[in-house]
This record gives C-alpha cells, structure tokens and sequence, in this order.
C-alpha cells in the first residue's frame, strides 16, 4: 500500500474551501448577482434609444411648424368669431386651438429630448412642466372634440330643446371644466412619476406600478369612450342630416365625408399610441418590471412613433375644425384682401324641419 502524503495546513485550507461550500454563499450571491443585473436592466430596460430617432425627430418638427402655422392662421378668425358672431361653437374652437397651440410649442424641447437619447439635461422642473403641457393638453384636446361632436349632435337633433343648454356661457364653462379635470389628473400622475429619478424624464422603462394603473384610465377615458361618442354624435348628425328635405344630396355627402374624416383622422392619430400603451401596460402588469424590459426593447421605436403619431392631430385640428367653416373662411378672405360671400346653401348651414312649420338653420362646422 503506497503512502499517501498528508496535506499541508495551507492546502488543508484549500480544499476544504472548494470541496466544502457555504450553502448560506451558494444561495444569496447567485440572487445577489440576479438583482443587480435586474436593477441595471430597469435603469432604462437596456433599449437603443438610437433606433429611429431621426424619423421621430423630424416628425416632431412637421408637426411643429405645420401645427404653428395652421394654428396661428385660424386663432385671428375665431376670436373675430368669438366676440361677433356669437356662436357656440366658436368657444369650444378657441379653447382647442390655445390648447393645441400650448401642446405645439412644447414639441422643441421633445425634439432635442429625442435626439438626445431619451435624456432630459435640462432639470427636473422644465422636465415637469414640458411633460405635463405635453400630455394634459393632448387629452384636453381628445375632450373638446368629444364637446364639439356633441354640441353639433345636439344643434341637429335637437335644435329646438337643445338652446337653452347650448350657450357661450355653458360652452366656455365645459371648457374650463375639462381642463380642471386633465390637469388634475395628469398632477396627479406627474408627482408619482417625479419619486423615482430618471433621466428618461416622465417615461419610464419599464413601467411603474402607479404609472401602469393610471394608464388603464388614460386608454378608457381618454381615447376608447371619445371615439365612442364621436362615432355616436356623428352618425347621428349624418341620419339627421339626411332627413332634412331643404338639402341637396351633395351637400349631404360633404356632412357625410366630414364625419368619416373626423373619425377616421381621430383613429389615425390616437389609435396606435393607446392601443400601444394598453398593451406594455398589460405585459407590465402580466410580466412584472424585470420580464417585461425586453417587450420595451421590441416596442420602443413602434411606440415613441405612435406618440409622434398622435401629435399630428394638432396639426389637423384646424382642416376639420377651422376652415371648412365658411363664415371663418369668409373671415380669412377679408384678411387678405380676397373677395368672397358666404353662400346660404353652404356645407356650414343646413336648415332642419320641423312639426307645426317650424325650421331651424343651424351650424355644423
């Protein structure tokens, strides 16, 4: 039998080291290392803030200067519109248009934001401030074109009992109220996003608890009940319109196209981002902060476009809104020296009979 050499103190201690490990080291360094790696991955979901930046970028910048010059050519009628002709309607289209306006001038700062990687330089309060114009006065706007859907919906089918409802007064008074709400709301929303310091500046990847619940809210009233009540005050502003024996088919067609286009231009705009938001809000929800990131990596560039997207819509406010109605179109041509009459067959008046011999003209646009 061949003698075996006892091992040195020093290898003694070796060995015992590595054939010999701590359970309590087995079990806590590999979840050590696994939440370390999950915070560094919850940082910014390690997404290539690159990826299509200049397309988001640049859309950004169409829809500034667009938005500013349609915006700022259409506000001097409405005002006119405002303190002459007396309408209802022309409140409701002054508060959209301050309301695009304020949404149009933050759009700089998102570009150089952007551009810059998703990396807000310019402190915490700017970063507050931007982000809450940005997203309070966009649902602002999703709002008042539900109150404009409305009012055209109450002129049509009921002109008659509707008028003692339908005033400046309650106008300016829904406006102001819908703007107390979303501002509350996104206050609200901008404090909890504001515990957590991010450079990402109102994003977060991935998503917050918080941040996710309010998200459920923002896709149910402020995108899938408007486009509800669009499509109801539309189709039946269309029926009434087309009940009407004192208009000619085609002016009933351009009631017809108009109300496709408000929708349709509503679904191009909105539809992608909330639907988009929805579903991270969903996977965050299903998947938990640390699985979900890499659903973030896939969506990112598709989502920041959607939300580029939905800026167009201040943008075409104006087309829908603004300058397919005559009297303001009427307004313009006088500004610039044209000339022109406001024919009384017009898309903009349409003139509903009543029982008993009654009429009544109305505005539609």
């Amino acid at each position: 039998m061949l003698a075996t050499p006892l091992p040195t103190s020093s290898e003694q201690t070796t060995m015992t080291l590595s054939l010999t490990p701590n359970p309590l080291l087995v079990s806590v360094v590999p979840a050590l290392n696994s939440s370390t790696a999950c915070s560094q991955e919850h940082a910014r979901c390690g997404i290539d803030f690159q990826s299509g930046q200049v397309l988001i970028a640049c859309l950004y910048g169409v829809v500034f200067l667009l938005g500013l010059a349609m915006n700022a050519l259409t506000l001097w009628p409405i005002m006119l519109q405002v303190q002459q002709r007396k309408n209802v309607l022309s409140i409701y289209l002054l508060n959209l248009a301050i309301c695009d306006l304020l949404y149009i001038f933050t759009l700089p700062l998102w570009i150089f934001y952007v551009l810059n990687n998703h990396t807000w330089t310019l402190g915490g309060p700017v970063c507050y401030l931007v982000a809450f114009i940005f997203y309070s006065n966009m649902y602002i706007s999703v709002l008042l074109l539900c109150c404009i859907s409305l009012d055209r919906y109450l002129a049509v089918v009921y002109p008659v009992r509707s008028l003692a409802i339908r005033s400046r007064r309650t106008a300016g008074l829904v406006s102001g109220l819908v703007t107390l709400i979303v501002f509350t709301f996104h206050l609200v929303v901008s404090v909890k996003a504001g515990k957590q310091e991010n450079a990402t500046c109102y994003d977060r990847y991935p998503l917050q608890g918080s941040i996710a619940s309010s998200n459920y809210f923002r896709f149910t009233a402020g995108f899938l009940l408007p486009l509800l009540v669009l499509i109801f005050s539309y189709m039946r502003i269309f029926q009434g319109v087309n009940q009407s024996s004192t208009l000619s088919n085609q002016k009933k067609n351009k009631v017809k196209r108009l109300s496709f286009a408000v929708i349709g231009i509503f679904l191009l705009c909105f539809a992608p981002y909330h639907l988009l938001l929805l579903v991270r809000t969903a996977m965050f929800s299903h998947m938990g902060p640390c699985s979900s990131c890499a659903f973030e990596r896939k969506v990112h560039v598709v989502f920041s476009l959607s939300l580029a997207v939905s800026s167009l819509n201040s943008a075409l406010d104006p087309v829908l809104y603004v300058l397919v109605t005559d009297s303001i179109k009427e307004d313009l041509r006088k500004a610039f020296g044209c000339q022109g009459t406001v024919s009384p067959n017009s898309m903009a008046q349409v003139q509903i009979s009543m029982p008993a011999t009654q009429s009544v003209s109305l505005q539609l646009s």
